[in-house]
């Protein structure tokens, strides 16, 4: 332990440079762990608001392009799905449901609050097929009733029973549609649902937007796929095909690059403090060098001298993991705290928040890597100075 004693003594002897060169350890073990749980926090955030709808086919017409903001249907072009198609669609599909719905916006104005919102409009009986109620009954038929999203519902104070006016004539809300989280089907939360009937009968007959087919057998979704482009695009490209399960894994393949990425990015700040030991160390072994000469010439080994120096690189990357460790929890206690109150709030689950073990293991890994790093950015000054010869080192002014 004589060696460890000679090293931590060192370290208190220069504090400043001991303290700056620890300070360097704790910013890197902050930064890999605090942007690995901001990673995983971003693909909990998403994950959360995105439905797992895994055995959804969505047929859209093709080239369906819009100008401006491509979220915003009043920049929708105007390519529809025909009746006719439809019907090859459901020939397709065979026994799988079809749902086919028009997407639109209108004026919404409720009290004070004015503004354009989107609308979905579909046959009577596939609304309680794709939406569960929250609270109301299901708009029926031809009826002045509409329902509306949760998160619309709640931020313009509205229930069953309400009166809303929808392009400039007053319709009362007869349900609130759950909140379902985002999905490539039908985002429900802040737009109004409405039967087919009731929007034909005022704007007239239209061609849909998109047809949704639900599969029931998740082994045939490839098979519905297949039938339903054989069916359609036989001779040129009408409408596309998108299977949700494709979508779903490059959202997740996206979200494990962009975590990758970030911790790349707090490794390389780690990095740079590695080199601000490797200064510390050389400057070190450059100026115990008459000591070093001293010490091998009673005896001392050169196992006994790169030990020495590597307790040196060892305590500073202990004590800088340590004190970055409990900051990153800190840090990372404020960011799973943010995404739980932020999940609360889209009305899902707090439970579904950055696992702790995930938490836990970000931090430990930055730790481990600080201390490893520290290690390695010693060893070549330490096994410089076991290396010294004793005679030269002796005569070093």
């Amino acid at each position: 332990m004589i060696f460890f004693d000679l090293a931590v003594r060192n370290l208190k002897r220069h504090k400043v440079r001991s303290v700056l060169a620890t300070v360097g350890i704790i910013i890197g073990v902050i930064a890999i762990a605090s942007l690995g749980v901001m990673g995983s926090s971003l693909s909990v955030l998403f994950s959360g608001m995105v439905s797992d709808v895994s055995d959804t086919l969505l047929v859209t017409p093709h080239l369906a392009a819009s100008s401006g903001d491509p979220f915003d249907p009043r920049n929708t072009l105007a390519a529809r799905i025909s009746d006719k198609n439809l019907g090859l669609i459901e020939k397709a599909a065979g026994e799988h449901r079809v749902v086919p719905m028009i997407l639109a916006s209108d004026r919404l104005h409720v009290r004070d609050a004015s503004g354009y919102v989107t609308m979905y409009a579909m046959p009577a009986a596939d609304i309680p097929f794709l939406l569960e109620e929250e609270a109301g009954i299901y708009p029926q038929g031809r009826s002045s009733g509409v329902m509306v999203g949760s998160l619309l519902a709640d931020e313009l104070d509205l229930h069953p029973g309400s009166r809303i006016e929808v392009g400039g004539e007053s319709v009362r809300v007869v349900g609130i549609a759950a909140e379902r989280g985002m999905a490539i089907d039908i985002n429900p939360d802040y737009a109004v649902i409405v039967t087919e009937d009731w929007y034909t009968e005022r704007h007239g007959g239209q061609d849909y937007s998109r047809v949704v087919v639900k599969v029931g057998d998740l082994s045939e979704i490839e098979g519905v796929k297949a039938a339903i482009d054989q069916q359609i695009n036989r001779r040129k490209e009408v409408v596309d095909v998108l299977d949700s399960r494709e979508i779903l894994e490059i959202f997740y393949e996206t979200t494990d690059a962009i975590n990758i990425f970030l911790l790349g990015i707090g490794a390389v700040s780690l990095l740079v403090a590695s080199v601000s030991i490797l200064n510390v160390m050389i400057i070190s072994v450059t100026e115990r060098t008459g000591e070093i000469g001293l010490m091998r010439s009673i005896g001392a080994r050169k196992r006994e001298v790169l030990r020495m120096f590597l307790y040196e690189s060892l305590v500073l990357g202990i004590a800088g993991s340590i004190a970055g460790g409990i900051v990153s929890i800190a840090v990372a206690y404020y960011v799973t705290t943010t995404v739980a109150e932020y999940l609360t709030d889209f009305a899902m689950s707090a439970g579904a928040g950055i696992p702790v073990t995930v938490v836990i293991g970000y931090v430990a890994f930055a730790m481990a890597f600080g201390t490893a790093t520290s290690i390695v950015a010693g060893f070549y000054p330490a096994w410089k100075a076991a290396q010294l010869n004793p005679i030269e080192a002796l005569r070093y002014e």
